[in-house]
């Protein structure tokens, strides 16, 4: 997990750190600010202060109450929009059982009109679970991980180290998403890697790419090598620690993602009982040259835009407080 020091440079990345967020939680809040589990949460009935009833929200997690200040006024409606989708995403993510308590992360880039040209991206509060955000609560950074709103959370260091190294060099990335769950991580230390065993897995070989443990991802040094490894692939396996994925868009990170973690799946079911791969039956090689472009025809040329309303009318079902 991405968790634990990264050395007294590393607090100024993710400007404060767990003592940080520890305190936070027994402090009373500040400026209508609380965090789940602080004793000093409002009961989710209690009346905000006078005069902030209109900028507040409360997400509700068990009995406690989270208190977040709303952006929805305050940030452009293209910044809304995406942050909305990016919220949805980190709901859809839990929902699928991709998330690892707090420890791994999703971004998404705002465009260059909401920007006034400079590269900032959205990223998860370090500190909530991917069913607790929302919205309000995803921190905005710069490339140097300076927070361009007030917030009471931090980033996660090897978050930001991982997507800032994406966004770099990978401008037509739209979101990237990063998962550890454990057929991805399994698949990640088999030294075969990907297998072409399944349907899934074609799309994946079409644009895969791999990189090397280096530890947790504290060190910015870790980051040409990181961009050196992915190049224009879309699907990266971090061997020894989990899966990521690039897309233009949120919905294309999230489809990508969805085919990735099948593939992994599958090849854990499949493995099971067997002697290595030896046992299965492999995709003809020119069968998978051959289906580079077939998640395109499938999907109408829409990618991950053709399912990302489908999904949101599930989100919508069952969990539709991401949107505050």
């Amino acid at each position: 997990m991405e968790e634990g020091r990264a050395g007294d440079d590393q607090a100024t990345i993710v400007h404060g750190n767990a003592n940080a967020l520890a305190s936070t939680a027994r402090d009373p809040p500040r400026d209508g600010v609380a965090l789940a589990g602080s004793s000093n949460n409002r009961h989710p009935t209690d009346k905000a202060p006078q005069g902030v009833e209109n900028r507040r929200h409360n997400t509700t997690i068990g009995r406690q109450a989270m208190n977040i200040p709303s952006l929805q006024q305050v940030v452009s409606a293209e910044e809304w929009a995406l942050r909305c989708d990016l919220a949805a995403c980190y709901r859809l993510a839990a929902l699928h059982g991709w998330s690892d308590l707090v420890f791994t992360h999703i971004s998404a880039k705002l465009p260059a009109s909401a920007t006034g040209g400079e590269h900032h991206f959205l990223i998860n509060p370090y500190g909530l679970m991917f069913e607790e955000i929302t919205a309000s609560s995803l921190v905005k950074v710069d490339m140097q991980c300076n927070k361009l709103h007030d917030s009471p959370f931090p980033v996660n260091p090897a978050g930001f180290v991982i997507h800032s190294a994406v966004h770099e060099v990978r401008p037509e990335a739209g979101c990237v998403l990063h998962t550890h769950t454990r057929a991805g991580v399994a698949v990640s230390a088999q030294k075969q890697g990907v297998l072409a065993i399944s349907q899934q897995s074609t799309f994946v070989l079409a644009s895969l790419a791999y990189h090397d443990y280096e530890g947790v991802a504290f060190r910015p040094d870790e980051k040409p090598r990181l961009q050196a490894d992915l190049g224009k692939a879309n699907f990266l396996v971090l061997r020894n620690h989990g899966l990521l994925t690039v897309g233009p868009t949120i919905a294309d990170a999230f489809l990508s993602m969805y085919v990735l973690e099948s593939t992994c799946q599958i090849q854990v079911a499949a493995l099971a009982g067997q002697n290595g791969a030896e046992g299965l039956t492999a995709v003809h090689p020119q069968i998978v040259a051959g289906v580079a472009e077939a998640m395109r025809v499938q999907t109408g040329g829409m990618g991950g835009a053709f399912v990302w309303p489908a999904l949101l009318r599930k989100l919508e079902r069952t969990d539709p407080g991401y949107k505050v």
